[in-house]
């Protein structure tokens, strides 16, 4: 991190906010593509005290990651993360709720959030069907990266844009501006032997992915995700409902957790 505001001003001059739930959390390709189109990246950590901030003012756009938990727990921190995500819904700026992220959106968008009927898990690179809605937004990746073991009914109002396997709601969208994804886009190279040596239990789930399937895959279908990455965030950023005098605004210089590496 870097508490220097010294040249941190992204395109629309505001740092997209990124909330992590692990010390050692990353926010992977994702955040470097967005750093490649120069938006610096404001990471905050709730669960370890980071506040959230209270508008979207100076922000370009949010991003709440995945992470162990589930977002029925009955934590603070779950429950101030839910209830902050009606910030960026309130003032149609961009948010993406990854995995736990998405879960959360549902949440508070009043849909449930539940394991699999006979508790199977996604742990591995799993086919993704694109709706007909999600086709005229972007081309989809085939194949994408998963980690869970719940999932979500679509909430009333939002729109489906991907469906799955085990877990048929993949990807929608809210409004002009809100997104959820049940997948790991971000998912590096790095991140995949990481989660695989730590998480390697998971994969005696019933539906979870042997290891070797795991590193063999992600040659296989990282390039199409990582397009798809490019593209849709750029989709994303665009889809700020918030018109030309809320882009406008600069970073102020009471932010201080900004990170620019």
């Amino acid at each position: 991190m870097n508490g220097s505001h010294a040249g941190l001003t992204g395109p629309a001059g505001r740092p997209v906010l990124i909330v992590l739930h692990q010390e050692t959390s990353s926010p992977g390709k994702l955040g470097q593509l967005l750093r490649a189109k120069g938006y610096p990246l404001d990471i905050r950590r709730p669960r370890f005290g980071d506040p959230l901030p209270e508008s979207m003012d100076e922000h370009s756009g949010a991003i709440i990651f995945g992470g162990p938990m589930s977002a029925n727990d009955t934590d603070d921190f779950v429950r101030r993360e839910i209830d902050w995500i009606g910030v960026p819904l309130a003032e149609k700026a961009p948010f993406l709720g990854i995995c736990l992220g998405a879960q959360m959106l549902v949440k508070h968008l009043g849909g449930q959030v539940t394991s699999h009927c006979e508790g199977c898990a996604e742990i591995g690179f799993y086919r993704l069907s694109p709706t007909i809605e999600g086709k005229e937004l972007i081309d989809w990746p085939t194949h994408v990266y998963q980690w869970h073991r719940e999932g979500f009914d679509l909430p009333d109002g939002a729109t489906l844009l991907a469906r799955g396997e085990l877990f048929q709601n993949q990807a929608f969208s809210y409004g002009p501006a809100a997104f959820g994804v049940q997948f790991h886009s971000e998912l590096t190279y790095a991140m995949a032997c990481r989660w695989t040596v730590r998480g390697a239990e998971r994969m005696k789930l019933p539906g979870a992915r042997p290891r070797t399937e795991h590193m063999a895959s992600w040659f296989r279908y990282d390039p199409p995700v990582r397009r798809w990455l490019d593209t849709f965030l750029d989709r994303w950023i665009e889809s700020d409902g918030r018109g030309a005098q809320g882009a406008g605004k600069s970073v102020s210089s009471s932010q201080a957790r900004i990170a620019s590496s």
